[in-house]
């Protein structure tokens, strides 16, 4: 499991240098959005991956617009979404750098703590997974996220909206993890 935890931190790295830098193009532009635009915009990068992995093919081919980066892309959007649902309703929606990075590393640490205890319990059996496969669970992660905020957030049995994102970036470092070897 060292392995994967170092791959994690890999991966991880890679996607905050992206976020990072989005940050500044763009600023917390991205706070204004409502959870459930948030969950959409990671269900559309989900959405892309299944259909390129379908058809074989992609049409839109930019610098950095790959599965690869789809995968980054729901990893950052699912960080922030759980940052979102862990600030203050009054909180500022310009945040600096450093303060986004501070949220940002409490939200992996969780998530990290997270994918130790699973991958003990279930013996890294994502590794005999298909990335299709794990793209379809995500994809149900998704469904599920937006039935509980049809639901206002209440759940009678279910987790909640933070353990399926927590879910989503794990599984989606799966994929990038798979992809890299």
């Amino acid at each position: 499991m060292l392995d994967t935890i170092e791959n994690f931190k890999s991966i991880i790295s890679e996607c905050r240098q992206v976020f990072e830098k989005k940050t500044l193009d763009y600023g917390t532009s991205w706070r204004i959005l409502r959870i459930p635009s948030i969950t959409d915009q990671i269900f559309i990068k989900a959405k892309r991956i299944r259909s390129i992995q379908e058809k074989g093919v992609q049409k839109v081919n930019t610098l950095n617009d790959d599965i690869t980066s789809e995968f980054k892309g729901i990893v950052n959007y699912c960080i922030m979404a759980i940052i979102q649902l862990n600030m203050p309703l009054n909180a500022p929606n310009e945040l600096s750098l450093n303060e986004v990075n501070i949220y940002y590393d409490k939200v992996i640490d969780d998530v990290v703590n997270l994918l130790e205890n699973k991958n003990h319990d279930y013996g890294e059996a994502w590794r005999d997974m298909r990335i299709s496969s794990i793209t379809d669970i995500i994809l149900m992660k998704l469904l599920r996220i937006k039935q509980i905020e049809d639901n206002e957030g209440k759940t009678l049995i279910s987790e909640g909206l933070v353990p399926n994102y927590q879910d989503i970036i794990n599984y989606s470092v799966f994929c990038l993890i798979k992809l890299n070897i």
